[in-house]
C-alpha cells in the first residue's frame, strides 16, 4: 500500500495529510510522522482535496469537510471517531455526552482514550471535545491549538 503526504502551512503551524488510495489516514501537527514517511510518494487526489479543503477551514470558508477516510483502529475507537462528527461546528461535547451517543453511558474514559487516538485531527473534530466541567482537556497538537480552533469555530458561526 502506497503513503501519499503533503503538508500544509496553517496559522497553527505545519500540519502534515497522509492517505493511502482509499482515503485519508492521518491529518496532525505530529512533525515525527512526516519524518518516518518520508519515504512516501508526495501527493495524490487525496491529499490534495485535503489540503484544499482544510485551507478553506483555516479561512473560515468550509465547516464540513467531505473526504474519503482510510482510519485504522478498533471498532470501538471508529464508533467514537464517527460520533465526533455528530458534535456541530462550532459546538462543543463532553466525554460523557459521545458515550451516552454511542449508548455506553460508562465508557466515558475509555471514550477519552479512543479519542485521544484519533488519527485525522480537524477533520474529526476531537478539538471539540471538552470535559463535562466546560474545560479544555487534552489535545495531540495541545491546548492553545485547541483554544484557537474553538474560537475560529465560534467566530464564524457567529457571523451567520
Amino acid at each position: 500500500m502506497t503513503l501519499f503526504q503533503e503538508c500544509i502551512d496553517t496559522p497553527l503551524g505545519e500540519l502534515v495529510i497522509q492517505a493511502t488510495d482509499r482515503g485519508l489516514c492521518y491529518v496532525g501537527f505530529d512533525l515525527g510522522r512526516k519524518a518516518e514517511a518520508s519515504a512516501a510518494a508526495s501527493a495524490n487526489a487525496i491529499t490534495s482535496l485535503a489540503k484544499t479543503q482544510l485551507k478553506e477551514y483555516f479561512q473560515g470558508a468550509r465547516q464540513e469537510f467531505e473526504l474519503p477516510l482510510d482510519t485504522q483502529g478498533t471498532e470501538f475507537q471508529r464508533q467514537i471517531w464517527q460520533a465526533l462528527g455528530g458534535i456541530a461546528y462550532g459546538k462543543t461535547g463532553s466525554y460523557g455526552d459521545i458515550a451516552r451517543q454511542v449508548g455506553n453511558p460508562k465508557a466515558v474514559r475509555a471514550v477519552g482514550a479512543a479519542n485521544g487516538r484519533n488519527p485525522i485531527s480537524i477533520i474529526m473534530p476531537c478539538h471539540r471535545v471538552i470535559g463535562a466541567n466546560g474545560t479544555l482537556t487534552g489535545y495531540a497538537g495541545g491546548l492553545e491549538r485547541k483554544r484557537w480552533l474553538l474560537a475560529l469555530e465560534q467566530a464564524h458561526c457567529s457571523k451567520e
